[in-house]
């Protein structure tokens, strides 16, 4: 299956350990081949638009931000219908998502269906609640979780099981 959407995305390895058996039965991109992340820009450009100077405008804008450490220390919620890892420091995520911005304008995070970007790795989301509250129950004891960002990443997918997979890796600054 060809891909139709692509995002932009800080893959976090470390947390996989603790919430990818969750993410698998309650986050829908897990099924998609989506490990836990944090969004940088979703959606981004059509993957039949994405050429070489696409990849190099969005490896720029990435460039422009500078590596950082990251901790998830507490489980948050999106009115009980999203459980999350909210980062710390948000000010690098939200200056990854300015940058990409600013270079591709047309794509605004999510549509432009939120006011604010608020950075955040989801656990679950449209689950029923109960699930979602075991899951943050189960979590909370394995936090906090570190993570050192030196790259985002393109992926592209599909609505098919596994369909995501990387398009190309995008190094911040050192």
């Amino acid at each position: 299956m060809q891909p139709t959407e692509s995002a932009v995305v800080v893959l976090i390895p470390e947390a996989e350990r603790l919430v990818g058996r969750f993410r698998a039965d309650l986050d829908v991109a897990a099924a998609l081949g989506v490990p836990a992340h944090v969004t940088v820009l979703f959606p981004f450009v059509p993957p039949g638009l994405i050429d070489d100077m696409v990849i190099a405008e969005l490896a720029s804008a990435v460039g422009s931000v500078r590596s950082f450490e990251v901790t998830f220390a507490r489980a948050a919620w999106f009115d009980r219908s999203v459980l999350w890892l909210a980062p710390e420091p948000t000010d690098p995520f939200l200056a990854l998502t300015r940058a990409v911005c600013e270079r591709f304008p047309d794509y605004p995070p999510y549509r432009g269906e939120h006011q604010d970007v608020v950075p955040h790795l989801t656990v679950g989301i449209d689950q029923p609640v109960e699930a979602l509250e075991s899951a943050e129950r189960a979590i909370e004891p394995g936090l906090p979780v570190s993570s050192r960002v030196s790259n985002a990443v393109l992926m592209q997918g599909s609505s098919g099981p596994g369909s995501w997979s990387i398009a190309a890796a995008l190094p911040l600054s050192r």
